[in-house]
């Protein structure tokens, strides 16, 4: 199956000047953006896949990037970025004009595994985790411009696509970043600890899989087990169980709302099931807990 980035973006004052080129190869999307900008045209991206932008001919000076909408004016946006999974995205354009930049979306799941054969994975783990910058490095500007030409030509055979890419990431993220890289503290970072919590809260009526969560940032399934326990203190269903709880508590403050309504909406088996649970998280039963808070 064909790897398909799942890119969230939000524009005003920038547009496309031509049709978007791309290329999908073995866990890897190549996008070729030709664009302009007006002066205070904003963006706000965020993609669970890891991703890295280049931009062509110096086209990054007329852009601020920043990882919160408060510091967006803050820093020009680097030549080569490395975007973690799920770590969101602000632009601004700070001078008008036209701008070309290729972006590179990496399947999260087998990037993290084919970096986790070669360097373990809590160095691949950590590695991925930390966003990259890069200025004047006359290489992969090379690289980008025959990629680019790549990209708007018929199409050579896939290995010269695919070659192009591995030497850009070979290059971003570099052998010793990645060897010598020591696991986070904690586990799983923030943005992957939200990205987690996000898809349990939206699963909520069901029990996912470790399979499932791991799969949301690109971790094997015993790693990311480990982690998140190193990160939590609780097991990823424990903290699911925790989360379901908390959302019964804010439906039984609702005076329309019944015990057998709240268990089937927060993905309890039955009222019975939820009582058990419920009593065993705050020592008491949903039916007292509505009863001592209003309900």
């Amino acid at each position: 199956m064909t790897f398909r980035p799942k890119m969230t973006a939000f524009t005003d004052g920038i547009r496309a000047l031509s049709d978007l080129r791309w290329r999908a190869w073995a866990g890897v999307v190549a996008d070729l953006w030709h664009a302009e900008g007006r002066l205070g045209g904003v963006g706000h991206y965020v993609s669970p896949d890891p991703r890295i932008v280049i931009f062509l001919k110096d086209g990054g000076k007329a852009i601020r990037l920043a990882d919160s909408p408060v510091d967006v004016a803050a820093r020009p946006a680097a030549q080569i970025t490395y975007i973690p999974a799920g770590m969101p995205l602000w632009s601004q354009i700070v001078q008008p004009g036209e701008f070309r930049h290729i972006d590179l979306h990496f399947d999260s799941v087998a990037l993290a595994q084919k970096l986790g054969e070669r360097f373990g994975m809590a160095a691949a783990t950590a590695a991925l985790a930390r966003p990259v910058t890069l200025d004047g490095v006359p290489e992969i500007d090379a690289i980008a411009h025959l990629l680019a030409d790549e990209l708007q030509g018929d199409g050579l055979h896939d290995l010269y696509g695919e070659g192009l890419v591995q030497a850009i990431l070979g290059r971003v993220l570099a052998y010793d970043q990645i060897a010598l890289a020591e696991p986070l503290r904690g586990g799983l970072t923030p943005h992957q600890m939200r990205r987690v919590t996000d898809f349990m809260q939206a699963n909520l009526h069901r029990r996912v899989s470790i399979a499932e969560l791991a799969a949301q940032i690109g971790l094997s399934e015993s790693w990311f087990a480990r982690a998140f326990k190193q990160s939590n203190g609780e097991t990823p269903h424990g903290w699911q169980q925790n989360l379901r709880i908390t959302a019964a508590k804010a439906m039984l403050g609702r005076d329309d709302a019944t015990l057998v309504g709240v268990a089937a909406a927060t993905g309890f088996a039955d009222q019975a099931h939820m009582t058990r649970a419920f009593r065993g998280v705050t020592g008491t039963t949903p039916a007292a807990w509505r009863r001592g808070h209003g309900g």
